[in-house]
């Protein structure tokens, strides 16, 4: 039997798909480091195996041991304090997994045995191990309240967003607390994403002037605003441009708060805001006519607007102004340098690009684009997006990408603003 099994553990071959108990003891005994790797992590050896191997000299076969669904939990226990961080993250893992499935009454002396390994993971002074147990338990209503509490409470952002933003058993008063507790901009932006966000809560992530959390707040369509809370938020974002998008794009803005954001957002997010509230053709133009207005009235300095036209030559010369430019200077609202682009690109003066854009006419902006050699598609977005013409006033592509009028009438479309000069 001896030299049998010298034949069969020599080396560090894989070892054979079942083994017997007096097979087992040889490895323990003598086998190799990689042998018990191998015993380490298998599911079919006898618990009490395993148990020894939980207090192996090796940090691989315990590293096995903590990954181990078969691990009895006297041996979890053993490597919850273990030296090796990798040991406690492998067991952190496959704890954080099984604690959810045992319900409450459940395997009683299994349960508690896996929640005491638990909670003391879950106070392990490696963030990573703490993190991998909040992941894993976040959505959890079997875990003990205690344990949600800490993590929740965590400086870690990888620790608390997680619990923050999914647990079931954290209730208004918990977030509420936890807040008021001066919770950071991470932790904020957690309980902002929460899958139910009731008024109180929405109006204390507000007053913490978080930029992250606020926009987190705006995009989440279950956050329940309250209006004297929107237009606290509305004031906000006036001087804060992270916040433009969120707060217009905000489902369910009201017309009021509609006209508030249009008077100081970029024109495309206005056209965005519109499209997504599906307004009535009059409220749209009304709201439209505000922004028009501040448009045309926005000034930049001579000096600012000389150092623009000569950026746009250099641009153009250098062959930059194509569609995806233009469509990206819409999309970012650098209004001036587009039009010095649209201007050099036109061989227009700036001022006449001005009152083409300003002109409300769908047909003259085109115009504007054909002549800037601009397919149909950015014709398109200038229309909509940079001059905001009105819906009736617009003029779609022809077979989906083709300029819907001929080059005679283009030409006098531009050549009504030529003649103004």
């Amino acid at each position: 039997m001896l030299e049998k099994l010298k034949a069969m553990f020599g080396g560090d071959k894989s070892l054979p798909a079942s083994l017997s108990t007096e097979e087992e003891q040889k490895i323990l005994k003598t086998g190799s480091e990689r042998q018990r790797e191998q015993l380490a992590a298998r599911e079919d050896v006898r618990p009490e195996v395993l148990y020894f191997l939980a207090e192996d000299s090796s940090v691989a076969v315990r590293r096995q041991i903590a990954k181990n669904p078969s691990t009895p939990p006297q041996a979890d226990d053993k490597l919850k304090d273990d030296v090796d961080q990798e040991v406690r993250t492998e067991l952190a893992r496959k704890i954080g997994r099984l604690v959810p499935g045992l319900k409450s009454g459940e395997r009683t002396a299994l349960r508690d045995k896996a929640l005491s390994v638990l909670e003391i993971l879950a106070k392990d002074q490696l963030p990573k191990v703490r993190a991998i147990i909040a992941e894993e338990i976040k959505s959890s209503d079997a875990v003990p309240k205690h344990i949600i509490d800490q993590l929740a409470r965590d400086v870690e952002a990888i620790v608390c967003g997680p619990i923050l933003q999914y647990s079931p058993l954290l209730n208004d008063d918990d977030l509420r607390e936890i807040i008021a507790a001066g919770a950071t901009g991470a932790a904020l932006t957690a309980i902002a994403s929460r899958s139910s966000v009731s008024p109180d809560l929405a109006g204390d992530i507000a007053a913490s002037l978080e930029i992250p959390a606020i926009a987190a707040l705006l995009t989440n369509e279950n956050a329940q605003i309250r209006e004297d809370t929107l237009d606290q938020i509305i004031t906000q974002a006036q001087t804060v441009e992270e916040l433009h998008r969120p707060v217009a794009l905000r489902p369910q803005l009201s017309i009021r708060a509609m006209k508030r954001v249009a008077s100081f957002v970029a024109s495309a997010l206005v056209f965005a805001m519109m499209e997504q509230a599906g307004l009535e053709e009059s409220q749209a133009e009304d709201l439209l006519d505000r922004v028009r207005e501040r448009l045309a009235n926005e000034k930049v300095g001579e000096s600012e607007e000389a150092k623009l036209a000569k950026t746009a030559v250099d641009f153009f010369r250098r062959g930059m102004l194509v569609d995806a430019f233009i469509i990206e200077q819409i999309e970012t609202n650098r209004r001036e340098l587009l039009v010095q682009c649209l201007a050099v690109m036109a061989d227009l003066a700036p001022e006449t690009v001005r009152q083409i854009v300003h002109s409300k006419s769908g047909r003259a902006v085109t115009a504007l684009a054909w002549k800037c050699n601009l397919t149909m598609r950015t014709a398109y977005e200038l229309q909509t997006k940079f001059a905001l013409v009105p819906t009736a006033q617009l003029l779609s592509a022809k077979d989906g990408n083709k300029y819907p009028i001929d080059a005679s009438e283009l030409e006098w479309h531009l050549s009504y603003f030529l003649d103004q000069d």
